[in-house]
């Protein structure tokens, strides 16, 4: 067996930046062809950066709550990558704001439930259209589906230990074609849109001390764990969270 991807098509959703933009990056590296969706960044400089590694590329612009243009989109983007996906990564997310549970609005947890959780629902339904057997579904959750998130991070937290309940769900019952389905849950990941939002440097360098290898982690160190699950390497690997926080949190 061997990380190679030549003939795989990837999707991945918010990959324009931070994360997405490392997956992306890294699957078309290993040979495969990719699409990525973006919302608030424009995901242009991606597919070009994609499309001069030699593969195939695209970039649309997709609310991932909204399952009329999930369809659309996902349609578009496997017939530009030659029919089919292979390979789906559920990065689209977000903490949208830090707001404690008693001044919470209805519309506040919604929200951060549907871009979280909704938003991999709707496209792991919308792919399985075009993923054949043996595909593969990786879905991006976070360390605080294990510990809670951080302050004003309850919603956050709640959509992505929701996650792990529909990756383990997914795997079991996509088990029978061969498609496996796994979550990768990073702890601080630095170079990213989401901390230099809303955590401040403090907090970021209190994260850093409190972690075993002291050093926060990067889009690279979520991408290899990526490239591992969607290859040939992973075939035996479903209904699996991978941790990837430093040694801060042991599952």
């Amino acid at each position: 067996m061997e990380l190679d991807l030549s003939g795989k098509s990837a999707l991945v959703t918010g990959g324009a930046t931070g994360i997405g933009r490392g997956v992306a990056l890294a699957l078309a590296a290993a040979g495969a062809d990719v699409a990525v969706t973006y919302r608030s960044h424009d995901g242009a400089q991606v597919a070009k950066e994609i499309a001069d590694l030699g593969r195939r590329s695209a970039a649309y612009e997709l609310d991932a709550t909204d399952s009329g243009q999930v369809d659309q989109v996902i349609d578009e983007a496997a017939a530009a990558l030659g029919g089919q996906l292979t390979i789906l990564v559920n990065n689209a997310g977000g903490l949208i704001g830090r707001t404690p549970i008693a001044t919470m609005t209805d519309e506040h947890w919604h929200q951060v439930i549907d871009v979280n959780l909704f938003s991999a629902f709707a496209c792991s339904r919308s792919a399985l259209r075009h993923l054949p057997d043996n595909g593969r579904i990786i879905n991006i959750s976070s360390l605080a589906a294990r510990n809670g998130g951080g302050r004003g991070a309850v919603a956050y937290a709640a959509a992505k230990a929701g996650m792990h309940g529909l990756t383990r769900g997914l795997a079991k019952e996509l088990g029978p074609r061969g498609i496996t389905v796994n979550a990768v849950a990073p702890g601080l990941i630095l170079d990213t849109p989401f901390h230099e939002a809303f955590t401040p440097a403090a907090e970021q360098q209190a994260a850093v001390d409190s972690t075993p290898l002291r050093r926060a982690g990067f889009p690279d160190d979520v991408a290899g764990a990526v490239l591992y699950l969607a290859s040939d390497l992973g075939a035996f690997t479903t209904g699996a969270v991978l941790d990837l926080n430093g040694g801060t949190y042991f599952s």
